[in-house]
């Protein structure tokens, strides 16, 4: 009967660390496999709480044909990878891994390139249309203060009625 680790305890997160930068030096610096985009990072890692399975998630920068070759070249080198693995990190147990590709920092990139194109959309709206935006601006801008007014003088005047 041995310990149980939790999932999020502190010993498991730093496990999960210790193996993720383990793995990208790894894949960085000894795995010579010309499947491999040199633009992979290991974005995290999930060691499960008995160390006997990791999921490392990985994120590629490339197309979709890059993308499939990087994870086949993982896939073939991750025996060689644990090897390595239960070398380096002193576990009880080395944990067999299996490689998820990680699309969220391209969906971020792309969601980041959405919101440039709109922001250069605005700015080149507001200098074709010019003053006349600004002059409708401040003619907003002195109704609204009076109607502010009007609701101040409404607020004092219930604020009188309340207090007799």
């Amino acid at each position: 009967m041995g310990i149980e680790m939790r999932k999020n305890s502190i010993k498991n997160t730093r496990i999960n660390g210790e193996v993720q930068r383990e793995l990208s030096r790894l894949i960085c610096r000894e795995i010579k496999d010309p499947r491999i985009n040199p633009m992979t990072s290991v974005v995290t890692v999930e060691v499960a709480p008995d160390l006997k399975h990791a999921k490392v998630y990985i994120s590629v920068l490339g197309d979709a044909q890059s993308q499939k070759s990087t994870l086949e070249g993982l896939k073939s080198a991750a025996s060689y990878m644990r090897g390595q693995l239960a070398k380096s990190v002193n576990l009880r147990n080395t944990p067999e891994l299996t490689f998820i590709l990680d699309q969220s920092i391209e969906h971020g990139v792309n969601i980041s390139r959405l919101i440039h194109e709109v922001n250069k959309d605005l700015d080149n709206g507001a200098e074709t249309e010019g003053d006349a935006d600004f002059r409708t601006d401040k003619e907003d801008a002195g109704k609204e203060d009076g109607e502010e007014t009007a609701d101040a003088q409404n607020s004092e005047g219930t604020a009188d009625k309340d207090e007799y």
